[in-house]
């Protein structure tokens, strides 16, 4: 009888179905679903300047990469996962020692002017990145003047590296600059050149236009590239136009100036969500929010009793700051690895806001508050109290205020020291003379997640191990896993550091920011996955198109 009823009700609904698409047919409509056409304008607000557009001098610039984006090819692209893609490289492959690069280039890349692009275009741009004038970060520069290329014909070459590597591949994403153009330039020379203004890249669009208005730069116009290797882009012209914040840049969109806006910013997220017309893509942005301790301060010799590191990362109410201070645009981290990357351990248990629980942990680690009914615990005349230097901006401040608030709800007492980023690591981290700090774990332009640099032991005196770490097991996965080459040890490697660090808990993460994008509804085929730069938003840029008008999912048939 169950298996007969079964049967009844599923031809019930399948007449159902039937029937209703069979009235839809005799009222005249049809479902429309929107396929690409190619052709069309999109307009972006850009929030930024432009400075100069060539990929060597765009480090300084968000927006003058965002368009070096679409104007130069890299080798190499990573996914939402962080894993390395072909971009202008076709194939490569790496030597069992880890020491060899082998690229071959896609046969059919050219330059906007015609000319193939080369292995030669590689080893020079390279050239430039490692020249001692270069704008690059010192380390940078150092890092490149190591590296040895050896084109081994127009569209083969060989990276040698000094010694293995394994995050080498985060380096490869720099736009490919053209040799037959600036090749017999001096460093000097390329910085002033003209090349700045006009470039000519192999990218996906090529460059149109600067727009001028009262004799000031106020926007550049790029034309698709229908020589492009890959599939060519569906949208004809892409127009930025800058604006010196999200709040101008969203008036822009309100009188119809641009369809999208590059960076929704907090003081405009809640209108922008409540309009209509527009799209909102987010992504977690490159950075963890954490709270760093002094491990090594006997100070603050309280920090090296994991059950109190622990009950304060249990004391807070992470989700609450996310809701107030970043009006609902984060998500709580609980490893210093981003999330979605190959390297995160989903397995890992979250440590949720328990207030009892923190509790509890104190008590059990003899911390107590005194019989006169002292706010602040002890144990053996110890005081839960200690220093938290933070950046002296509105949202790293608000945040300290309620960690702050939160940790005296444990009898945990916690002084606040604002201070400028820059003095905050130079002044309190790099000489260790801070107790606890707020900072940002920036990975911008950095997939490969390498915890090597935090966590290392080797790394507490001249490194970035500003919490004094001292973990042989954790650093001997740490210095395997930077010199691997098979993705799947790597893996396992991080897996089990992770473990160890969310049993220890050497620092406490906080949250992951979010970056938000926002598009007008007339434009489909954007997806946005991990961001590890603005520009990654431009990932498949080949599939946006623009909308054909029409008056919602149902249209009458004619």
């Amino acid at each position: 009888m169950r298996k007969i009823r079964w049967q009844i009700i599923i031809i019930l609904v399948t007449g159902l179905v039937i029937g209703v698409l069979l009235l839809s047919e005799q009222a005249g409509f049809r479902i429309i679903r929107p396929a690409p056409t190619r052709g069309g304008v999109y307009a972006e607000a850009l929030i930024g300047g432009l400075q100069r557009l060539n990929p060597a001098l765009d480090y300084y610039n968000n927006a003058d990469r965002d368009i070096d984006y679409l104007l130069f090819s890299s080798l190499i692209r990573f996914d939402s996962r962080g894993l390395p893609q072909p971009e202008l490289a076709d194939s490569w492959g790496i030597s069992v020692d880890g020491l060899s690069y082998n690229f071959e280039l896609n046969p059919d890349a050219v330059w906007h002017d015609g000319e193939p692009v080369t292995s030669e275009d590689v080893a020079f741009t390279i050239d430039v990145l490692s020249d001692p004038d270069s704008v690059l970060p010192e380390n940078l520069k150092e890092f490149w003047q190591k590296i040895e290329v050896i084109p081994f014909g127009e569209k083969s070459l060989q990276i040698r590296l000094p010694e293995p590597f394994a995050p080498f591949m985060d380096y490869l994403t720099f736009g490919i600059l053209p040799k037959h153009i600036l090749g017999g330039l001096t460093y000097d020379e390329i910085i002033n050149s003209s090349f700045n203004l006009q470039p000519i890249g192999s990218g996906p669009y090529r460059f149109d236009h600067l727009i001028v208005e009262n004799a000031d730069v106020a926007g550049v116009v790029l034309s698709v590239n229908t020589d492009y290797y890959h599939e060519p882009p569906f949208i004809s012209q892409f127009v930025f136009r800058y604006y010196s914040d999200a709040k101008s840049a969203y008036s822009a969109y309100q009188e119809g100036m641009v369809q999208g806006i590059s960076d929704v910013t907090l003081d405009v997220i809640n209108t922008a969500l409540s309009d209509q017309n527009l799209s909102i893509y987010s992504s977690i942005q490159p950075k963890i929010m954490m709270v760093l301790l002094n491990l090594n301060d006997s100070q603050v010799s309280i920090f090296q009793e994991k059950d109190v590191r622990r009950a304060l990362l249990m004391g807070l109410n992470r989700q609450r700051m996310i809701n107030e201070v970043l009006m609902g645009q984060g998500i709580i981290a609980d490893m210093p690895i981003l999330k979605n990357n190959w390297a995160y351990y989903e397995a890992n248990p979250r440590l949720d806001f328990d207030i009892q629980g923190a509790t509890n942990l104190l008590k059990g680690a003899g911390y107590v508050l005194n019989a006169d009914k002292e706010e602040v615990r002890q144990k053996d005349g110890v005081s839960l109290s200690f220093n938290l230097v933070h950046p002296d901006d509105e949202i790293h401040t608000e945040l300290a205020k309620r960690i702050r608030d939160d940790w005296a709800r444990l009898g945990v007492e916690v002084t606040l020291t604002a201070v400028p980023y820059d003095s905050l690591v130079l002044d309190y981290l790099q000489p260790l003379t801070y107790q606890a700090a707020l900072v940002d774990l920036d990975f911008s332009r950095s997939p490969d997640p390498d915890p090597y640099p935090f966590w290392d032991q080797a790394q507490q005196s001249d490194g970035q191990n500003y919490s004094q770490w001292e973990n042989r097991v954790v650093s001997e996965y740490l210095e395997t896993a930077r010199v691997s080459t098979d993705l799947v040890e790597r893996s396992k490697l991080y897996r089990n550091f992770q473990v160890i660090f969310s049993d220890e808990l050497p620092a406490l993460p906080l949250l992951y920011p979010v970056y938000n994008y926002a598009v007008d509804k007339g434009v489909g085929g954007i997806r946005i996955g991990a961001m590890y730069d603005t520009c990654n938003r431009f990932d498949n840029i080949t599939q946006w198109y623009l909308l054909a008008k029409a008056a919602g999912h149902l249209q009458e048939d004619k």
